[in-house]
């Protein structure tokens, strides 16, 4: 027997049976389908501004003016300023254009020289008339260059054991010499 009441103290289906109807639709109510559900709107807040008191419009202030006028010059400056350097750059790009165009010329000019100054076409123009001939050995003159360099002024003597006031006497002399040169 006491498998037979805990048999019915554990049957889970017992109270449904009674609750359960069967239909899983909800019948509604006629009232409730005819009547329009009302709309809800939102609430708008207002804005509350503050009062703010308004100044009249005033004289223009002369430094305003001065500062506007400033800064107007000093951007006509600056674009002066671009428009020159444009111009220069400009300018520049066709000089250095110039440059290389002219560096090439004078390629061909000096290689044109070359060709023009041959001395093997020359000594040979100049020895087939007979008007030029070799150097003889007896017509050769070699120069020593071995003696230190001297210099000798002709035509002045050498004095010797001069002073200093003297020395000074000529420079002075030689400059009022140069500057009444000048004045003439």
């Amino acid at each position: 027997m006491a498998s037979a009441a805990k048999r019915e103290s554990y049957d889970p289906y017992r109270n449904i049976a009674y609750a359960y109807d069967g239909s899983a639709a909800r019948v509604l109510e006629q009232e409730e389908v005819l009547r329009p559900r009302p709309k809800v709107r939102p609430r708008h807040k207002v804005v509350a501004r503050p009062q703010v008191q308004v100044r009249l419009a005033g004289r223009v202030s002369p430094f305003a003016v001065l500062g506007f006028a400033a800064v107007m010059v000093m951007a006509v400056f600056i674009i002066a300023g671009y428009v020159q350097l444009s111009a220069i750059s400009a300018q520049s790009v066709a000089l250095s254009n110039e440059m290389s165009q002219l560096k090439s010329e004078e390629a061909t000019l000096r290689a044109r020289y070359e060709l023009a100054y041959d001395l093997g076409a020359i000594e040979s123009a100049v020895t087939s008339d007979g008007s030029m001939s070799r150097p003889q050995a007896g017509q050769m003159v070699y120069v020593d260059l071995t003696e230190p360099d001297s210099v000798v002024r002709y035509g002045q003597t050498e004095e010797s054991g001069g002073s200093i006031l003297d020395s000074v006497e000529e420079v002075v002399g030689d400059l009022m010499a140069y500057f009444q040169g000048q004045g003439a």
